[in-house]
């Protein structure tokens, strides 16, 4: 069958093409190949540059215009050249070589991938390509998912909500303040993942430049090296390299957006949870079913996706961050085909995202629904009696409030006010316990 949506294996080609589409400018094998004709020809340039040999301005700009005007039938052309010699790299110093016949200069051919390995290209055009999802895709989806999550707690950041530790009733909290755990803890892994530099390597056949030394003795290789991946590519060399990058970095960045992507499963369950608690409902859309069999329900679908496009990501994600800093001596290619999937888990993250925020847009607060909840348990303030029964030295505190708010009975205002009025303290302290409801015993956050 011919590839098209309904017929692709995957479904991030198939039913969610259109939400990641874009991601093909970075991870598809057109943008591999892109960005290594980009990696090839700014490192011509360079050369040219540090006097190896002289560049007239014509045929520098007609090699300009090949790295960013590269289009499907270049990239076609590259891999008609494959076929033939069964290696992908070396199609495209071959493509390139013919552009320098194009362009008036067969005798500069030999300067196109001078002194390299094919992992010289490899190990910069791939972490570029990652870089520039990362800067352009990746990090501007999570800051905004954030930023949608802190406008939802400054919304509800006075909303009292009757708090759940080991599923049971506990201290009440805030329903802002639930949320901003999640912007914090964003936040933090934010900041971990953009202190990750973006490494390359760049060194020649075993990372040593020998080629390059052994052709120009002379010349400060490691230097030069520095200046182009660092000066021009934007990169980080990593001095002492084999064959490949270590991709120790890389694999961390995997695991940044691993620990953010548990994270967000967390806030998934949460929200889940608190749908099936009736905490929220949400908005229908007309036309829409959120049951096939049961027509009264809205389904928490957009969290249950989401959930589980994360999980799909993190089992990719730990094996990518597991496989890749492993090689055989010098270099193994297992690396290869591992690196053309680094796509997969951003893709399937990015789904997610989008499934979190369509859900989260959806969020109707059903306020009498948590209110009645704090209502019906009163016994979350035996916690605060003790705590000032304990300020005023009063004897056995605790053991007065276990007995009061354990069994079967209910604990309501009239049970603990009538507690409370049997203590021997002062009438301001009875007032002031009395005072103290589910409603507003929600405890004191930092601003926002």
């Amino acid at each position: 069958m011919e590839l098209t949506a309904l017929t692709a294996i995957s479904p991030i080609d198939g039913r969610y093409r259109k939400q990641v589409n874009h991601l093909d400018a970075y991870f598809s094998e057109y943008a591999l190949i892109r960005y290594r004709v980009l990696v090839e020809v700014e490192y011509f340039f360079f050369l040219s540059e540090h006097k190896f040999f002289k560049l007239n301005p014509k045929a520098r700009g007609f090699l300009k215009k090949i790295a960013e005007n590269f289009s499907i039938s270049d990239a076609q052309e590259i891999k008609q050249i494959e076929s033939v010699t069964n290696h992908d790299v070396k199609a495209v110093e071959y493509f390139l070589k013919e552009q320098l016949d194009k362009a008036g200069i067969p005798e500069l051919k030999e300067w196109i991938h001078f002194g390299l390995t094919s992992q010289d290209i490899n190990n910069t055009s791939i972490p570029l390509s990652w870089k520039h999802c990362m800067e352009h895709e990746y990090l501007p989806t999570v800051m905004n998912l954030q930023n949608n999550l802190y406008k939802l707690a400054a919304q509800w950041k006075n909303i009292p909500l009757l708090a759940r530790t080991h599923g049971q009733p506990a201290s009440p909290t805030r329903l802002g303040k639930e949320i901003m755990v999640f912007v914090e803890r964003l936040n933090n892994q934010v900041e971990l993942f953009s202190s990750i530099p973006y490494s390359a390597k760049f060194g020649g056949a075993t990372g040593n430049f020998n080629a390059h030394q052994v052709a120009y003795p002379k010349k400060n290789w490691v230097s030069l090296a520095d200046g182009f991946v660092e000066g021009t590519l934007g990169l980080q060399r990593m001095q002492f390299t084999t064959q490949i990058e270590h991709y120790d970095n890389l694999a961390a960045h995997f695991d940044a957006i691993k620990r953010i992507n548990n994270i967000l499963v967390d806030l998934c369950r949460d929200i889940w949870t608190y749908i099936s608690m009736d905490y929220f409902t949400q908005k229908t859309k007309k036309g829409e079913v959120g049951s096939s069999a049961m027509p009264h329900k809205v389904n928490p679908i957009d969290f249950e996706n989401a959930e589980g496009n994360l999980g799909m990501a993190n089992a990719l994600l730990e094996h990518l961050s597991a496989k890749l800093p492993l090689s055989r001596l010098q270099r193994d290619l297992t690396d290869s085909t591992v690196l053309r999937n680094i796509g997969v888990p951003i893709a399937h993250t990015l789904i997610a995202f989008r499934s979190l925020e369509k859900g989260l847009g959806k969020l109707v607060l059903n306020e009498a629904r948590i209110k009645a909840d704090l209502e019906n348990n009163w016994a979350v303030v035996a916690e605060a009696i003790q705590t000032i029964l304990r300020r005023e030295k009063y004897p056995n505190p605790y053991e007065a409030l276990k007995d009061l708010t354990r069994g079967n009975h209910r604990i309501d205002r009239q049970a603990i006010h009538r507690f409370i009025g049997s203590l021997k303290v002062s009438a301001a302290v009875k007032k002031e316990l009395k005072a103290i409801t589910p409603m507003n015993y929600v405890g004191v956050n930092p601003s926002y």
